[in-house]
């Protein structure tokens, strides 16, 4: 098997961490693996199944002789790294927005248009953590009856703010039960633990923020529907780790909960957990603790929009899934892994 110089550019942080577990988790033909961070971290030691790797600090000329590029930075990084590593011959797959709506670059969830991947000019692009995991079960329903509209509130979890956003809610959690003082919060715009924050990005348009935007931006390109109409709010909860989201989808056919929950428990990147009759309330409906440190969506509450006129045209259910591995690591190597194929 032929075997890739891989570079995973932000190494240091929550999801390129994750990168690296992933690659090995997925078996990837690694030869030589790159770990790029910024300066503060350059020269220390990582140990990986690939040997000892020292950390660089990330530059153009790193990407010499490198095959495929995980990104795992900011937009401003990856705008002055990626078109360079290009340039000098790899494919970058990039988690940041800096280049998800761009023409020509394929947005791609492997679970739904994998065959975009064919298209790219040298950069992939890695949807946004919330379009991932309310895509991955819309889809195979899409599928089935046809979705227009996606009425969607999501409840993201801290680590969609990355390690500082995790690293703050526990330490909120620590002071308040040692009765200490509350830290100033820094990662979000307020205390977290013990509250929710009714809002996760800038104000983009008619008062939806730019996350809220991105489900319908990023999910008309991934399931090529340009019509696609999502109404959605975010808002971020006191979970360490693991993405959940209420979904209402309207379809163009009639569709019943039956069909829906047997085209989940058929699709690839779902566990349907859907028994309100369950004895273990583990067994009957998702949870974070239950969906974190693994790659499924798990899906349950199935159900009829008893809100629609049209009679089977609408079904909501529960979904959640881990924001730092499918929500971006896994699906990122994924799509790598697709390329060596």
């Amino acid at each position: 098997m032929k075997q890739y110089t891989v570079a995973i550019v932000g190494a240091t942080g929550a999801v390129g961490t994750q990168m690296l577990q992933c690659l090995e988790e997925q078996e990837f033909p690694v030869g030589e693996l790159k770990l790029l961070a910024s300066p503060r971290s350059a020269g220390k030691k990582v140990e990986t199944p690939w040997g000892e790797v020292v950390i660089e600090a990330a530059a153009p000329e790193c990407f010499d002789g490198v095959d495929i590029v995980l990104g795992a930075a900011e937009d401003d990084v990856a705008k002055a790294l990626y078109p360079e590593a290009v340039h000098r011959g790899a494919v970058v797959v990039d988690n940041s927005h800096a280049f998800r709506l761009d023409e020509g670059v394929p947005l791609v969830v492997p679970e739904i248009n994998a065959g975009d991947i064919a298209s790219h000019h040298g950069i992939i692009a890695n949807p946004n953590c919330a379009t991932i995991i309310g895509l991955v079960p819309t889809w195979p329903l899409h599928q089935l009856a046809g979705v227009k509209r996606m009425i969607v509130s999501t409840y993201q979890a801290a680590s969609g703010a990355g390690m500082p956003g995790m690293l703050e809610l526990e330490a909120q959690i620590g002071a308040m039960g040692r009765g200490e003082e509350m830290p100033t919060p820094r990662a979000f715009a307020a205390q977290l633990a013990s509250n929710l924050i009714p809002q996760i990005g800038g104000e983009k348009f008619e008062g939806f923020t730019s996350e809220e935007m991105k489900l319908q931006n990023e999910g008309r390109k991934i399931m090529h529907l340009p019509e696609l109409r999502v109404n959605c709010t975010c808002v971020r909860v006191p979970v360490l780790r693991s993405h959940s989201e209420s979904i209402t989808l309207e379809f163009e056919r009639d569709i019943t909960p039956e069909q829906a929950r047997e085209a989940l428990a058929a699709a690839p990147g779902v566990k349907l957990v859907d028994d309100l009759e369950a004895e273990s309330a583990h067994d009957r409906w998702p949870m974070p603790l239950d969906t974190s440190d693994q790659d499924l969506i798990y899906v349950g509450r199935v159900r009829r929009d008893i809100s629609n006129p049209e009679a089977l045209r609408g079904i909501t259910f529960w979904c959640c899934g881990d924001q730092i591995r499918k929500g971006a690591a896994t699906n990122a190597v994924q799509i790598a892994k697709l390329l060596t194929e």
